[in-house]
């Protein structure tokens, strides 16, 4: 059928490249090919027991029909409470808080109820490959600004200035970042953030790896900076990363409650509510946030170990440069010395070597390549040691 019949926001939309590297890497494992896979970003453990048992507790008490559209609202207010207590929100007001099928789709629902056509929205780059196709299906302009290794990837006040038109409506900040690891320390945000409320910038902070921490790092939320902060930055976050629940499909979203409500209301219309009996397992880890965060710092001891056996494996191999990540699982190395593109490069270390890694290019970032360490130490070792023989003979 021609694609006569596709709207133009079905032609304008790319698929996700994160996606396609890990299922091509799994069609390759299933004809028996042995991969080294780094494209994922997903924790390769299990969902703490405690969570999965409260929600097959629900299932077993019948807790399987529509729930509002915004979120249980015993989870709205304990995840209310726990950002009060963050200073994220001024009260703990359950209002302000959407629990939404995913952190993916609450990215998605703050820019659509926030920006459309004729607005301009700023995303950093290296940025996951996800905003600047969001932004598009919401009508509305992607400004790439690239921050690059040299200034630790982080965008800069004067860059963002320097970028900003009449039309900018929207800064995206995501720290730890994907692709990168790299996070902003405080001084950093709040000069973002007093510019953001000087240029009259909303702001989407996206914290989806804000317990993935490393080296004693400290995540800075900027909606806590102040009440001006609160007003204008949109707080996005979910339950995939930090508890190894990508499967389950749990977002959330803080705002002010004008944006708040248009959210719930984007959410109504849509999809209506996440998973009800999923959003009981959500509950619990809220509920039980000791038990929650020590499985989370059970979980880093292994992120850790592997983040540096890549990190020395990468920068040993003549030609790669990488920098030590902070947060999330990812590592960038630059690999623009070997004189390919990095689709070039990733295409052919897939097919030479078996070694699955994402472009930097689908980034915004050509000349890198990302490699996710939520794997074992073992396909570590061996991808280190085929990306070694890869690069040696190029």
């Amino acid at each position: 059928m021609s694609s006569h019949y596709l709207s133009p926001w079905a032609k304008n939309i790319a698929p996700s490249p994160t996606l396609a590297v890990d299922a091509k890497a799994k069609a390759l494992k299933a004809a028996g090919e042995d991969v080294c896979g780094f494209g994922a970003g997903e924790p390769d453990f299990d969902t703490p027991e405690f969570i999965k048992d409260a929600c097959a507790r629900a299932l077993a008490e019948g807790k399987t029909k529509y729930a509002a559209a915004p979120g249980l609202p015993e989870l709205r207010q304990a995840l209310a409470d726990q950002y009060h207590n963050y200073g994220v929100l001024a009260d703990a007001n359950p209002a302000q808080v959407v629990v939404s099928p995913g952190g993916k789709y609450s990215c998605y629902l703050a820019i659509l109820a926030t920006c459309g056509p004729g607005d301009e929205v700023l995303i950093p780059a290296p940025f996951w490959v996800s905003y600047p196709e969001m932004v598009k299906l919401a009508g509305a302009t992607p400004k790439i600004v690239l921050a690059g290794d040299e200034q630790g990837f982080k965008i800069t006040p004067g860059q963002i200035e320097d970028a900003l038109t009449p039309a900018t409506k929207l800064l995206i900040l995501n720290s730890p970042s994907n692709p990168t690891g790299c996070l902003y320390d405080r001084a950093e945000m709040e000069a973002i953030m007093d510019l953001a409320i000087r240029k009259d910038l909303l702001v989407m902070s996206d914290e989806i790896y804000e317990y993935l921490l490393y080296d004693g790092s400290i995540h800075h939320r900027p909606a806590s900076f102040s009440k001006e902060a609160q007003e204008r930055v949109i707080t996005v976050s979910g339950f995939s990363k930090t508890f190894s629940m990508t499967g389950w499909r749990l977002g959330t979203l803080v705002a002010n409650p004008t944006i708040a409500k248009a959210v719930a209301n984007l959410q109504s219309q849509t999809t209506s509510n996440a998973t009800t009996f999923a959003q009981y397992g959500a509950l619990a880890a809220v509920q039980n946030w000791e038990a929650a965060m020590q499985a989370v710092q059970d979980m880093l001891v292994h992120f850790d170990r592997r983040r540096l056996l890549l990190l020395d494996g990468l920068n040993a191999i003549p030609g790669i440069e990488c920098l030590r990540s902070q947060g999330a699982f990812y590592l960038f190395p630059k690999i623009s010395s070997f004189g390919l593109s990095s689709e070039q490069f990733s295409d052919k270390l897939l097919e030479n070597e078996k070694v699955a890694v994402v472009s930097g290019h689908a980034f915004g970032a050509d000349g890198y390549i990302r490699l996710s360490y939520a794997t074992s130490d073992e396909v570590i070792s061996k991808g280190i040691s085929r990306l070694e023989k890869f690069c040696s003979s190029l």
